[in-house]
């Protein structure tokens, strides 16, 4: 994501503009100089450091391999890459990144995740009663997705919470886990979510509660969006 998805640069809602406007159709390749290895039946089928990172319109980052560090893999020519050819992420077991395994894509090095401590100000309530009150949270900015606010669950009223089956996974934060909460008769599923073991980049939220405006009564203090201003179509 972030050049071509979300609300990145070349996305189909940018959340700036270009002046000059570049062309409608663009792609973007560059070297990655990361060891990337790719795992089939136990035994290790690629191994390069000399891979390319590929970016296209409406969809996640790519790999495209040496042609000659594939072997017998199914694959097929990159376009604009001449020598490089992609592998489907399913067509081995298990893909790993300078010694860090990969769920789904590739990690995006133009993705930055900042989580500050600040003073503004979370209220959540379920079925009229609050979780939540505190001006004691944790924002988070990362590219291409709107500010979100986590808090310490012991500024949480946790009792009424317990964890669900659901769990999520994202590249620059962990697994998620979620959680309910149980108000008197009243259960609302995956109201809450949290990061119990992210990467260092997001350990500042490390067992933080963030909570679904969809499925609460949710009040964030949060930075008001702001409409590009670029030039008309």
């Amino acid at each position: 994501m972030t050049l071509f998805a979300g609300h990145g640069p070349f996305s189909r809602t940018p959340a700036g503009w270009f002046t000059p406007r570049p062309p409608r159709v663009v792609s973007y390749i560059e070297p990655h100089p990361r060891r990337v290895q790719a795992l089939h039946r136990g035994r290790v089928v690629i191994d390069t450091e000399q891979a390319l990172l590929v970016h296209r319109p409406d969809r996640p980052p790519g790999y495209a391999l040496p042609a000659d560090a594939v072997g017998a893999l199914p694959c097929e020519p990159v376009p604009d890459a001449e020598g490089f050819v992609h592998v489907a992420w399913d067509a081995v077991d298990s893909w790993v990144e300078e010694g860090r395994e990969l769920v789904t894509y590739p990690p995006n090095p133009y993705h930055r995740v900042d989580c500050r401590p600040t003073r503004r100000r979370l209220r959540v309530a379920v079925a009229g009663v609050t979780l939540v009150d505190t001006d004691d949270t944790v924002i988070v900015f990362e590219t291409a997705l709107a500010p979100r606010l986590y808090v310490d669950p012991a500024q949480v009223r946790t009792e009424l919470l317990r964890p669900t089956a659901t769990s999520t996974y994202c590249n620059y934060k962990g697994t998620a886990t979620y959680w309910a909460a149980t108000v008197g008769d009243a259960t609302v599923q995956d109201v809450a979510w949290s990061y119990p073991d992210p990467p260092p980049e997001s350990s500042p939220i490390t067992g933080y509660l963030s909570f679904d405006p969809a499925r609460a009564d949710v009040v964030a203090e949060l930075p008001a969006p702001t409409a590009p201003r670029g030039p008309g179509p």
